[in-house]
């Protein structure tokens, strides 16, 4: 897996995507999104096919609406603008839900109009932005991960992943992998310090 595809967002290639004949790039948008959104739409409480239609449908939407984003940072982040029109579509997946002649854009006892995305149902105090923000930093430590695993030593990856991913106790990994324990405390700490710089690294270059 190429850790590239997971870097949250990449100025370079918000700019490749307007132009719709480059199909390298909107494959690899499609390949760096579309877990997160999906991962969002099932979270609010859509069911598999109706977040499979949210991917589909935002893809779409950013496609139809690319050229009217202004890539440079300083216009705002494309983090943000990519969750609002999720957001969108997950309302319209809930607003199909709604009973065969009520109106998509208010309920039977409401007096005024309301936003679908207003109504969508919040049993569990759903909150959109704050799992956008954990699937968004998730993927952001996936891809840290990924370039620290190929500039360390496979003992030291094992290491880190018994240590850290798995939570193993130190001891026990390294009676697990014949190491001393001084060897494997080590090991862990140098990873979690390049993971750390990593993620910084790439949180600062989206």
């Amino acid at each position: 897996m190429n850790p590239d595809h997971l870097i949250p967002t990449r100025w370079s290639l918000i700019s490749r995507l307007k132009n719709w004949d480059d199909q390298a790039s909107w494959r690899e948008f499609f390949d760096t999104y579309w877990k997160l959104i999906y991962s969002v739409a099932i979270k609010a409480g859509l069911t598999d096919a109706e977040a499979q239609d949210v991917v589909q449908e935002t893809i779409l939407t950013v496609a139809k609406k690319i050229n009217d984003f202004k890539t440079e940072a300083a216009h705002g982040s494309f983090k943000g603008w990519l969750l609002n029109t999720t957001r969108w579509r997950i309302a319209d997946q809930f607003g199909k839900r709604l009973p065969a002649g009520e109106p998509l854009g208010q309920h039977s006892d409401e007096t005024a109009r309301t936003a679908t995305a207003e109504r969508v149902p919040d049993p569990a105090g759903f909150v959109l932005e704050s799992v956008w923000d954990e699937e968004w930093a998730e993927n952001l430590r996936a891809a840290a991960l990924e370039k620290v695993k190929g500039k360390i030593a496979p003992e030291e990856f094992q290491i880190f992943d018994l240590c850290v991913l798995r939570a193993c106790p130190v001891k026990q990994v390294a009676t697990k992998l014949g190491l001393k324990v001084w060897k494997v405390y080590f090991a862990q700490k140098k990873v979690s310090r390049l993971l750390r710089r990593e993620m910084k690294r790439l949180a600062e270059a989206g």
